[in-house]
């Protein structure tokens, strides 16, 4: 059984905005990773739109809205971006100012679950999946259900940058817990974050795993081999018999 696999192609985008081009594109990036088996298309379209625009988002749904999963922070902005184009999914992660990438789950406990709770219905009225990004602890999975969520996202941030094997093998039990935990609650369970070919298939190998959510050592080991074979190597390590 293979895992399912989403492709985040942010990083197609970074390179075409930092000369301004319209190349690489992203449609075709995701023509290409669909046809040869990545499951979904992840973006992130962020505030500032430092690499994915709304004309990426609409792209892609006009074609691949089946298989586009959008990351966004939970803004009105953005809550009114996913209803224009709606994507299939969209995963609702914290994003900060000056951050190089997102930098760990939802911090729950600070947030107006009340009001979450309401942009989450009307995604989900819509007809569009919702996920949250979280850390990998069992009251954040727990606060999840509540406020209505389809998906929980595990971060594996803190597994991925782990120091010594004892340090990944403390994170991975979590990560492993709280599938089983989600599952239980019939929450789909998916996981991402600093994932790579060095360190994926332990995630992979979670009996609760449904999905991880890779971008940036796909598309980095790509300029090397090219996207296909990038692509194949990752798939490859998500094979479960």
């Amino acid at each position: 059984m293979n895992i399912q696999l989403g492709v985040n192609i942010d990083h197609i985008a970074t390179l075409r905005q930092a000369r301004g081009e319209s190349y690489p594109d992203t449609f075709e990036a995701a023509r290409i990773l669909l046809a040869l088996g990545a499951d979904y298309i992840v973006i992130h379209v962020r505030r500032d739109r430092r690499h994915m625009q709304d004309t990426d988002l609409q792209r892609l749904c006009s074609s691949f809205a089946k298989q586009v999963h959008l990351e966004m922070s939970p803004t009105e902005e953005m809550i009114d971006l996913a209803l224009k184009y709606k994507p299939y999914s969209v995963c609702i992660v914290p994003e900060y100012p000056n951050e190089l990438t997102t930098s760990g789950g939802l911090r729950l406990g600070d947030m107006d679950t009340k009001e979450l709770k309401q942009k989450i219905a009307r995604l989900k009225k819509e007809g569009i999946k919702v996920s949250l990004f979280i850390n990998p602890k069992a009251n954040d999975v727990r606060v999840a259900y509540k406020l209505g969520a389809d998906i929980v996202e595990l971060c594996t941030k803190d597994y991925s940058k782990a120091k010594t094997q004892k340090q990944a093998q403390s994170f991975l039990n979590e990560i492993s817990l709280c599938s089983l935990l989600a599952r239980e609650l019939n929450l789909e369970v998916h996981s991402g974050h600093g994932l790579n070919y060095n360190n994926v298939r332990d995630i992979a190998l979670i009996d609760a795993m449904q999905c991880l959510n890779i971008g940036f050592s796909i598309i980095a080991r790509s300029v090397f081999v090219g996207l296909p074979q990038a692509l194949l190597e990752m798939r490859n390590l998500l094979y479960r018999e």
